[in-house]
């Protein structure tokens, strides 16, 4: 279980709030996981983590854009690279593998540390000297 810090926070409270939102998605696979009822729940929760996922990734991005930050290209391939993992997920869930669940959870909190915690870190720094809030 994982649980919000300001070590997550990028600045921007719309994007703060949708880093919220994929952390409790993540909190609710592993509760899920933990009562062994993932293969029944795993379809939605997937679900509504990717459209949390792509909704934020879009926000994100456009927020670079629109702030000229200069790794966006960079950090566009990352969240293209992510999604595809998910991809990879949702279809091996569709197709009955039920060793994904346990990966999913890791890949997951992976993407909350590596990506949240570290990557988004690089552009919070330029929209903070940039004066996007």
């Amino acid at each position: 279980m994982m649980s919000w810090s300001n070590k997550f926070s990028v600045g921007v409270k719309t994007l703060d709030d949708q880093h919220r939102n994929i952390i409790e998605s993540l909190n609710e696979l592993h509760a899920a996981a933990m009562k062994g009822q993932m293969k029944e729940v795993a379809g939605s929760l997937l679900a509504k983590l990717i459209s949390y996922a792509r909704e934020h990734f879009s926000a994100e991005e456009r927020l670079m854009e629109s702030a000229k930050f200069p790794g966006l290209a960079e950090h566009r391939a990352k969240h293209q690279e992510l999604a595809g993992k998910a991809g990879v997920f949702i279809s091996r869930h569709e197709k009955g593998d039920a060793t994904v669940y346990i990966e999913l959870l890791h890949f997951v909190r992976d993407w909350q540390t590596k990506h949240m915690q570290n990557e988004d870190q690089e552009y919070a720094r330029w929209f903070s000297a940039h004066g996007v809030h």
